[in-house]
């Protein structure tokens, strides 16, 4: 099985492909990341010299020197420094045949195909022996990568930085509240009236609780936090559906995993069909949170 499927050399300044690989494989994911690459590259100079994109079977991986990015698709189960060597050797190759001069010049897609003879070489030494001829240049390569890692770039930041430098997005601020999300459903409209429900219903719980606790049983007080803590996450569910957010995954999964603690912290005073109803809404909006996309294009009104 082959281990490197895909090449890809582009000009970062503008993304404007120099050469590529042939490939003859045409499964659905490397389909998928091979648009992923583009998007990259029409990008690039916003992400970092050295990175990686990770997929469920095929990675991207990328490294940018003197103006020109080289990018390749592989198994996940290749070694990320025999990724990287491969990049490298790619880099020595495209350089001796190209001067920077000539790159910069370049004015249409694909100026130097011929180049793709050297890629398809490349990479039938990686695929057929497993790595680089050079182990010493394979050690070294894993030593850098120890002190400087390749920094992992998500498909969000990949979506994003696509929309700006195309000119449809603007740039976001720290809340994102200035990137454009795909129209609101109505399964989202239904989660956002139902998550206000259950802050309603928490913030009116814990603010009859918490006079009670001060009249009669102080120890209730963690009961008042729990329900005060459940009513700022389902507020903080909706903010998350309605705007972009960077970590947006990370933080979805933060506050579903409160908001079911904090139900299962108040078994007792809530029985089990409303801790079902408040966990189920909060699962509801983690799945909505999560499918709502960036939108890829901003069509222009009255054009």
């Amino acid at each position: 099985m082959s281990m490197i499927l895909f090449a890809f050399v582009v000009r970062v300044r503008d993304g404007l492909p120099l050469s590529a690989s042939t490939d003859f494989e045409h499964n659905k994911e490397l389909q998928e990341r091979k648009h992923e690459l583009r998007t990259i590259s029409k990008a690039m100079a916003r992400f970092p010299d050295r990175g990686t994109v990770k997929g469920q079977q095929l990675n991207i991986y990328f490294i940018s020197s003197e103006g020109v990015s080289y990018m390749t698709v592989c198994h996940c189960s290749l070694p990320i420094a025999k990724a990287f060597c491969f990049l490298e050797d790619l880099r020595w190759e495209f350089t001796a045949c190209f001067s920077s001069n000539v790159v910069s010049l370049a004015a249409r897609p694909y100026p130097f195909l011929e180049f793709d003879s050297t890629i398809q070489k490349l990479k039938q030494q990686y695929n057929q022996s497993g790595g680089p001829s050079l182990e010493v240049t394979l050690a070294e390569v894993q030593d850098d990568l120890k002190l400087h890692p390749p920094q992992v770039v998500s498909l969000e930041e990949v979506e994003l930085s696509n929309g700006i430098s195309n000119g449809h997005l603007e740039p976001a601020s720290g809340s994102g509240q200035n990137v454009r999300l795909e129209p609101v459903t109505a399964p989202g409209i239904l989660s956002l009236v139902l998550n206000i429900v259950c802050a309603s219903l928490n913030l009116i719980r814990g603010v009859h609780l918490f006079e009670n606790t001060f009249q009669e049983d102080y120890e209730s007080i963690w009961n008042v936090v729990a329900f005060l803590l459940a009513f700022i996450s389902c507020l903080c569910q909706c903010h998350l559906y309605v705007f972009h957010s960077s970590l947006k995954k990370m933080k979805a999964y933060t506050l579903l995993s409160v908001i079911v603690l904090c139900n299962f912290f108040l078994f007792g005073l809530r029985n089990v069909w409303q801790l079902i109803f408040h966990i189920s809404v909060a699962s509801l909006s983690t799945v909505l949170i999560l499918s709502r996309k960036l939108q890829d294009k901003i069509s222009d009104c009255g054009v």
